[in-house]
């Protein structure tokens, strides 16, 4: 079964380019605005649209995705409207591909066979979570390739080449590598260990390899994406999202626009390593 994933990177493939992904928190700062934001983002030039599932224990985000999860959930998001803000999206734009990238736990609560069916026909192509080991993959990861959605696996620095076969077992649409130790926001990617990584992992693997941690600029994201199928590009945009609010963490005027105009310039980058490869 072809997902939009797969059939977005085939094309990017033709193209001779790779992905830029972005990610945003569902319902940050207010439902109706993210909606906004994330209808804003393909013209802007995000080819895969990654959408955070709210949680009030997000181990492995940095400060500013924690603020953004907590700013959605004061909110009043929950994951039920996470579905209904993909299901928004999708009345104008049935191509992009939606990832939605999260904890077990919110989908545990809300039960995995209802979850993976309202996830499809609201319009979600796959799932990250992080917190899934492949030792767990008959709870979510095993069904959710059943319902039709790729379930994408994180690989990190330390994912060495004995774990990696368990890793990419039953990984489809792309491999997400997480190119510092740590949490999201915390430093810059290293393009030369980058670079080493991505050609290890794609040793094992046929499908796209996407890098994410650590891509805040034109300049890395170009950097990091004439070595990868991907740049994944998170707490830039969720900073600029806050940087727009106003002193009660408001949407103002400039929110929309704040983050749509930094998704452009990485856009830029990310499609210049295509005109230095050429």
């Amino acid at each position: 079964m072809t997902t939009r994933i797969d059939t977005r990177f085939a094309e990017l493939k033709k193209q001779g380019r790779s992905a830029f992904v972005t990610f945003l928190m569902a319902g940050d700062p207010d439902p109706a605005t993210s909606l906004e934001i994330i209808k804003a983002l393909p013209k802007a030039g995000a080819d895969v649209i990654e959408i955070g599932m709210p949680f009030t224990d997000p181990m492995a985000d940095g400060p500013s995705i924690q603020a953004a999860g907590l700013r959605a959930l004061n909110g009043g998001m929950t994951l039920k409207k996470t579905l209904e803000l993909v299901r928004g999206f999708r009345k104008g734009d049935d191509a992009t591909p939606i990832v939605l990238m999260g904890y077990y736990n919110p989908i545990y609560i809300y039960g995995v066979d209802k979850f993976l069916s309202d996830a499809k026909t609201a319009g979600v192509d796959g799932l990250i979570i992080v917190d899934l080991p492949p030792e767990e993959d008959e709870e979510l990861c095993k069904p959710a390739l059943k319902a039709g959605l790729n379930f994408i696996r994180l690989a990190t620095p330390t994912t060495d080449d004995k774990r990696l076969p368990a890793v990419l077992a039953n990984t489809s649409g792309f491999v997400y590598y997480v190119s510092i130790t740590g949490i999201t926001g915390a430093a810059a990617a290293d393009t030369k260990a980058v670079s080493e990584a991505v050609a290890r992992i794609k040793r094992h693997t046929r499908l796209p390899v996407c890098v994410g941690f650590g891509i805040r600029t034109p300049d890395t994201a170009r950097a990091i994406a004439s070595h990868a199928d991907g740049a994944v590009v998170g707490t830039a945009l969720v900073d600029a999202l806050k940087a727009s609010l106003d002193s009660q963490g408001r949407a103002t005027a400039k929110t929309v626009n704040a983050v749509a105009d930094l998704v452009a310039s990485l856009a830029q980058g990310v499609r210049g390593a295509q005109q230095a490869a050429e």
